[in-house]
Parts: structure tokens; C-alpha cells; sequence
């Protein structure tokens, strides 16, 4: 009886996803330019939301909204999986691999480093803005969130550096390759570019818009490369929610009588089900068995489903609190983004080198 009372707030989430959809249809360049459905569903649900003729209408379906965000966004990370192949791994072989795992292990750390330490962020901000430039932008931020239950306002933040710095990739990843091209040849293949892009460029979207403009050998391994990392959300998430858990205990380890379902909470939290079940989803589609009329209906439903959880995500951040942030979080996504344009380049062409 009480998921009647979330109905409100779901068909809210609804329009603004359905919104974002159909301008992602009507309007291509906006994909073909890194603008995906996710960002334009947070962007719509943020300005709808901070608008004060609805501000009482969300609040009245805040039960529903918050369902969107919670439970209809850990099912839109599992069909995400219908994306993804274990069969890509062997794509990019083991240098696109080792490039992928050393290029996200250092930009993570270098985040969660720099965030608290230098810049003074709170743990999560600087959580969710590494897992959002070391993975694969907006989703991998989705993802992290219910593990840290981050509140929406940093959800956003972290997103919106996705947004700024994704967006100048587009345009400065050409330029980057059309000189290397005209001045080290010898040095440097499309395929090997493709990786480059695959493995530092922010969402997919992204990496799509900018290997696009470069040409069809680039975005064929940039695709392949960037999925090999989006597949690597899986066992982060499962070592973040480790991470987390032993964190509370230690924290809480001076609590005594400890009961069967609080260490039942804490293994759900080391392993999050969610994340094993993103597993499942990569692992049913890598067999084969999911005919490529399903798959795509699967991945349309996902699409649905994950700019449904952003739109809810957008109705409830308030721009002020955005505002209050400050600009550290911009500082530290721009030291990110010129550590995988420069780091990344380096991880790049040691690893070709050396292996």
C-alpha cells in the first residue's frame, strides 16, 4: 500500500526524463556534442526544480522522488550492464588494460588525496568527483552515490565538472591529435589514440563526440577502451562500499552489542547488490544468450530508467547549496583533467612502450 504514495513522484521524475529524452531525439547535435541524456535530465529536473511555483508540488511528492533516486537508480546501473561484454577486455588486449586500471587507480587517488587534504573537501565530494573522472562521468557518480549516500547537492557539483571538463575534451583531444599526427608519426597509430581517448576522456557520450571528430579507426578502439573502463565500475564500487563499511566501523567500533542485522547491513554494504548484479548483466550479455532486438530494448529501458533517477536527482538539488560549494570542486576536477590529459598521455605511452 505504501508504493502508492510514490506514484506522484515518479511520474514527476517521469516527464522530466521523458523530456530529456525527446530533446536527445529531436536535438542529435546535443549528443554528438557530449551533451548525453543523463546531464540534460539533471539539467532539466534542476531548473524545474529550483523554480518556485513547483517548489510545493515537490515537496508534496518527495516520497516518490526519492524513491526514483534510490531504487530505480540501482536498477538502471544493473541494465547498464546489457552494454558492456567481457568480450571487450580481449579487444583491447593486455596493454589497453593495464592502461585503463593505472589511469583510473591514479586519478581516483589523486582525487581523494588532493580533495581532502589540499583542498579541503568533504570526503564525498571528492569521492564522487574521482569515481565521475577516473570511470565514466555522470554514471560512475550515479553508481557511488547510494554506497556513500551523498546528498544531492554533491551529486551535482561533481556532475557539473563532468560537464565543464568533458565538454573541453571535445574540442582540445582533435587539436591534441593533429599535431602528434603531424609531428610524430612514427610514434603514434589511431589505434593507439582511440586507447588514449578511451581511457581519460570523462562519459561515453563524450568519448564517442570526440573520437568522432577525429575519424572512424580512433573511435572504433576509443569505444572499446572506454568500455573496458566502464566495466571496471563493478569491482571499485565493491572495494569503495568495503572501504566505507570499515570506515563506520572504525568510527563505531566504540558502540557496543552490535546485532545479526547490523553485521547483515554490513556485508551488504561491503558487497553492494547492486554491483553484483551489474556483474550478472555484463556477464548474461557477454554469453550471448540476449538476442540484439532485447538488448537494445533493454538499453532503451535503461536510459529511461537512469535520466528518470537524474531528473529526481535535479528536482531536489537547490542551487544555492550548489552555489555554496564554492569553486574548490571546479580547482579540483581541472587539476584531474590536466593529470589525464598529461598523466594519462604518460600511462599511455609507457605502457606501449614497456610492453
Amino acid at each position: 500500500m505504501n508504493f502508492y504514495k510514490n506514484i506522484p513522484g515518479i511520474l514527476f521524475a517521469t516527464i522530466v526524463a521523458l523530456v530529456a529524452m525527446e530533446m536527445s531525439s529531436r536535438y542529435p547535435a546535443l549528443g554528438k556534442n557530449g551533451l548525453s541524456i543523463l546531464t540534460m535530465a539533471i539539467l532539466i529536473g534542476i531548473a524545474i526544480g529550483n523554480m518556485p511555483i513547483y517548489k510545493f508540488l515537490i515537496a508534496s511528492c518527495g516520497s516518490g522522488i526519492n524513491f526514483s533516486k534510490q531504487k530505480v537508480l540501482r536498477l538502471g546501473i544493473i541494465l547498464y550492464g546489457f552494454r558492456l561484454t567481457f568480450q571487450d577486455i580481449g579487444i583491447v588486449g593486455l596493454n589497453g588494460i593495464i592502461i585503463d586500471v593505472l589511469t583510473l587507480a591514479s586519478t581516483f587517488l589523486l582525487a581523494a588525496y588532493l580533495g581532502v587534504k589540499f583542498f579541503k573537501l568533504d570526503r564525498d565530494t571528492s569521492i564522487l568527483i574521482g569515481a565521475g573522472n577516473s570511470i565514466c562521468g555522470a554514471a560512475a557518480i550515479l553508481a557511488t552515490e547510494p554506497i556513500l549516500e551523498a546528498s544531492n547537492e554533491r551529486v551535482a557539483v561533481a556532475i557539473s565538472t563532468i560537464v565543464i571538463f568533458g565538454t573541453f575534451a571535445i574540442f582540445l583531444y582533435p587539436v591534441i591529435y593533429s599535431y602528434a599526427i603531424l609531428n610524430y608519426p612514427e610514434y603514434l597509430t589511431p589505434s593507439q589514440f582511440g586507447v588514449y581517448i578511451g581511457s581519460t576522456v570523462h562519459e561515453v557520450a563524450q568519448v564517442v563526440a570526440t573520437a568522432n571528430a577525429i575519424g572512424d579507426e580512433v573511435t572504433n578502439t576509443a569505444v572499446i577502451a572506454k568500455m573496458v573502463r566502464v566495466i571496471m565500475l563493478a569491482p571499485f564500487l565493491i572495494a569503495l562500499s568495503a572501504y566505507v563499511s570499515i570506515s563506520e566501523k572504525v568510527i563505531n567500533s566504540s558502540s557496543s552489542g552490535s546485532t545479526g542485522s547490523s553485521k547483515k547491513s554490513l556485508l551488504a554494504k561491503f558487497f553492494p547488490v547492486f554491483a553484483i548484479f551489474f556483474l550478472f548483466a555484463i556477464g548474461v550479455n557477454s554469453s550471448g544468450i540476449v538476442s540484439q532486438s532485447v538488448r537494445e530494448m533493454l538499453i532503451t529501458i535503461d536510459n529511461f530508467l537512469l535520466a528518470l533517477a537524474m531528473g529526481a536527482l535535479g528536482l531536489t538539488t537547490h542551487l544555492s547549496a550548489i552555489a555554496k560549494a564554492g569553486i574548490k570542486p571546479i580547482q579540483l576536477a581541472a587539476i584531474l583533467f590536466i593529470w589525464l590529459i598529461f598523466g594519462g598521455g604518460l600511462i599511455n605511452m609507457a605502457v606501449d612502450y614497456l610492453m
